[in-house]
């Protein structure tokens, strides 16, 4: 069952894949932050859609989260306009590295420390090492526009 959602998440990233090179040349045209509203709106058009005819949830519910668990949204925020800007400077596939091993360091954090609900899992030996051969790897990618 893990191996099907290694393939969700590896499409999810080859979808992210397609959409920074389409937000960069949006916000080429239209600005980086008016592209990330256009991306997010666009976005909640189709969650609103996808909700109204497949929803099984219980939006009711949002009032009765904690209220740290709204920021997601703000943090996509973020990291779209992000990935917008830098499109632009460093191309797609230094974008994609820089985010990939941004959100890499990240898990590794969480993971480490047991954050947000997340079972703990230490740094080992191997994780150190990914972590340094990634870094290695965004170098190579990024060497002609540093």
């Amino acid at each position: 069952m893990k191996g099907l959602f290694v393939l969700v998440a590896l499409c999810g990233g080859m979808v992210m894949g397609i959409q920074t090179p389409i937000n960069g040349a949006l916000g080429k045209r239209i600005g980086g932050i008016e592209g990330a509203l256009i991306s997010f709106a666009v976005g909640l058009l189709c969650l609103s859609l996808a909700v109204l005819f497949f929803g099984k949830g219980n939006l009711s519910q949002v009032t009765h989260v904690p209220k740290p668990w709204l920021i997601g949204g703000a943090l996509g925020v973020i990291g779209v306009t992000c990935s917008i800007l830098s499109v632009q400077r460093i191309g797609v596939a230094g974008t994609l590295t820089a985010a990939v091993v941004g959100q890499i360091l990240v898990g590794l954090t969480i993971d480490h420390f047991g954050l947000l609900g997340v079972g703990r899992t230490p740094l080992d030996f191997s994780r150190v090492l990914g972590v340094i051969l990634m870094l290695s790897g965004l170098y190579f990618v990024l060497r002609q526009n540093l």
